[in-house]
């Protein structure tokens, strides 16, 4: 089971949380940064059904699979601060 990690770093004058290399929208304190993390983080664990999905990799090329719905990863909100 993979395990991602949501991080809650300073961004563009505010705060965000970043996943890898991405990032969250920017939000004007750390703990809504938190708040929206530990959401989005909880959201990521809830099982579903399978379905077709797209995505863009880092290369620009597009991707399409069948996402099964019930291999959730396990989450974390890493906090520094």
């Amino acid at each position: 089971m993979s395990k991602v990690i949501y991080e809650i770093v300073e961004h563009d004058g505010g705060w965000a949380y970043k996943v890898g290399e991405t990032f969250s929208e920017t939000f004007p304190t750390h703990d809504h940064a938190r708040r929206a993390a530990e959401t989005a983080a909880g959201e990521q664990q809830v099982p579903d059904v399978a379905r077709g999905i797209e995505y863009e990799d880092s290369a620009g090329k597009w991707h399409g699979e069948v996402a099964r719905g019930d291999d959730r990863p396990q989450t974390e909100v890493s906090d520094k601060d």
